[in-house]
């Protein structure tokens, strides 16, 4: 799961990256680097009993679900958070393993 997870963690970067555009001001595109750079270190994966949460900044994108036994979801499913320590169970959003496209924004 750890090679799912820095793939999904390289497209959220990727994705963000996107966002901006192609940038040909240098002194926008110095900002830019600085945001991007922000963005990147801010990006941290915390992996719990259950569920593995994917955190930007001070911002929850999302949990993944890590293990095998539970009531309604497989491994990998990617779930919205419903706060900062709890996801939302209603419905996945996609899994690390079917080839999820992410967004930066967080786990839609």
């Amino acid at each position: 799961m750890d090679n799912e997870i820095k793939a999904l963690t390289d497209a959220i970067k990727d994705d963000y990256r996107k966002w901006h555009g192609n940038i040909t001001d240098p002194v926008r595109k110095a900002n830019i680097a600085k945001m991007e750079e922000r963005f990147d270190n801010g990006l941290v994966v915390k992996t719990g009993r259950k569920y593995i949460k994917i955190i930007i900044g001070q911002s929850v994108w999302g949990f993944i679900v890590n293990i095998d036994n539970d009531a309604k979801f497989k491994r990998g499913d990617i779930l919205m958070p419903a706060g900062y320590s709890t996801p939302a169970r209603n419905f996945a959003r996609g899994n690390i393993y079917d080839g999820y496209k992410p967004r930066w924004v967080g786990a839609a």
